[in-house]
């Protein structure tokens, strides 16, 4: 993923805005992204991308392990209706240190799509990606 993606944008979840405006802009210059087309990240414009990101810190925030919140794309004026589920789990502490794998799921069109990062927060600061 080019740079300027990981640096434009830093709340959760990161890989999907990237993945999401990578695939929007290369659809017609890169064959090799065929697969991603007509998949639910297709049609997610940037106020859908903002709408899952800001469930998915209230899930990590608010849910037990294994709980889901639902989401959806209402009111952000994309005409393509986007629902999902957030669902963390496998909570683990080490000293302020919370890290947390979420399920994220997207449904449009029939088609469904899921991704699950490992995300984890010092304190009471915002939920990142783990980078491996």
């Amino acid at each position: 993923m080019p740079a300027r993606f990981r640096m434009a944008v830093r709340r959760l979840p990161q890989w999907i805005a990237g993945a999401a405006l990578l695939a929007g802009a290369s659809f017609s210059h890169a064959a090799n992204l065929n697969f991603l087309k007509n998949t639910p990240i297709s049609y997610m414009r940037d106020a859908d991308r903002k709408a899952l990101n800001d469930a998915a810190q209230i899930a990590l925030e608010t849910k037990k392990d294994d709980e889901s919140l639902a989401w959806s794309n209402a009111g952000t004026g994309n005409s393509v209706s986007i629902t999902g589920t957030i669902t963390p789990h496998g909570t683990t502490k080490e000293g302020d240190k919370t890290c947390r794998t979420a399920t994220l799921v997207a449904m449009a069109k029939g088609q469904t799509q899921s991704w699950t990062p490992t995300v984890c927060k010092q304190g009471n600061g915002p939920w990142k990606i783990l980078r491996q």
